[in-house]
């Protein structure tokens, strides 16, 4: 494996996600290579493995056939949250590295066992989370470490798409599938960059969900707001609804300054950091780059040198106790502690 030049990977799951960011990425890839497809319909797995360049097709169905494919070192779970658990299972004691979308899983007992089948056959996991890899938000967290903005005191955060019925994902609205409703789906996004940012984990959270259209969202929240408490003192404020246009932001505020990164989260439109640092005025504009190529590529050189891949699965179940702790917090309509157990 140290010796490959690239690491073979199935893409699993060939929905918007993969057709529009993942298969893309391949191209740009220095250290990944697409190799297999695995979709629900034959027929459109091998019409995108054309496309794509990727070597073979399987339907689901044919996915332990994929699995004993001695050319695909790693898979890139792209399906719905629903079927990360058992396709993680099934990649891991075949031998295979496992690349998963967000969240990890529907719930934390599901994503601790995906942690643990993988360490237990030494496989990498990794959390698709690919801000981690994105100019803007490593440069708001550069300013954060270097103690530019001072001790932080507060951060706002944000993600809300507009869900339509018809033309939106539908599953997305049902909790079996997806675990959750936009704080499964966007939250995610405001929990895990928040804390990765600052380098800590909240110990209580507090929250208030609500739905304004009943008879649609009756299976998840239409809207959540949430306040994740630090050991520090820090406090982020987060939102998140299917009810307003795509928009996002993270503003940071510190003892000597404060920045603003707008949008924060979409992967497809130009970004603009602004903020005052000791009274100073300052604005940076960020261009539209691929952020899964690098993903993929620091996946693959994990895969590699046999070291460990950042942000890998514990991190990810991590923010699965904690968005368990805001939809807990939501229903008691009160404060709950986040208890992450065994570290």
């Amino acid at each position: 494996m140290k010796d490959k030049k690239k690491i073979g990977f199935a893409v699993v799951g060939l929905g918007a996600i993969a057709q529009g960011a993942v298969l893309p990425a391949f191209r740009h890839a220095k250290r990944a290579q697409l190799v297999a497809l695995v979709g629900r319909d034959r027929g459109k797995a091998e019409k995108l493995a054309r496309r794509f360049g990727a070597v073979t097709a399987y339907c689901v169905e044919e996915f332990g056939a994929c699995l004993g494919n001695p050319e695909v070192d790693a898979v890139y779970l792209a399906t719905p949250q629903s079927e990360h658990l058992s396709a993680t299972v099934a990649a891991a004691r075949a031998g295979k590295h496992v690349l998963c979308e967000k969240p990890l899983a529907i719930s934390s007992v599901q994503s601790a066992e995906m942690v643990r089948v993988c360490e237990e056959c030494g496989v990498q996991l990794m959390t698709a989370y690919r801000k981690y890899f994105e100019p803007s938000v490593l440069y708001l967290k550069n300013l954060i470490q270097s103690g530019k903005l001072g001790k932080i005191d507060v951060i706002n955060t944000s993600f809300s798409e507009l869900h339509v019925a018809g033309k939106s994902i539908a599953w997305l609205l049902d909790s079996k599938v997806s675990g959750g409703g936009p704080l499964m789906d966007l939250g995610v996004y405001c929990v895990n960059t928040s804390r990765w940012l600052v380098e800590e984990d909240p110990v209580e959270v507090s929250a208030h969900a609500w739905k304004k259209d009943a008879e649609r969202f009756r299976d998840v929240e239409e809207g959540i707001s949430f306040r994740m408490q630090f050991a520090s003192g820090l406090v982020v404020q987060g939102i998140s609804t299917y009810s307003s246009v795509i928009s996002s932001f993270v503003f940071v505020q510190g003892t000597k300054g404060w920045a603003c990164l707008t949008p924060a989260f979409p992967f497809d439109e130009e970004r603009m950091l602004t903020g005052k640092i000791g009274g100073k005025w300052f604005e940076k504009k960020f261009k539209v780059v691929d952020e899964f190529a690098p993903e993929l590529d620091a996946f693959a050189t994990a895969i590699q040198t046999r070291k460990s891949v950042e942000p890998d699965g514990r991190q990810g179940h991590r923010d699965m106790i904690i968005l368990e702790a805001i939809y807990e917090a939501a229903r008691k309509n009160g404060p709950v502690s986040v208890r992450y157990g065994v570290r």
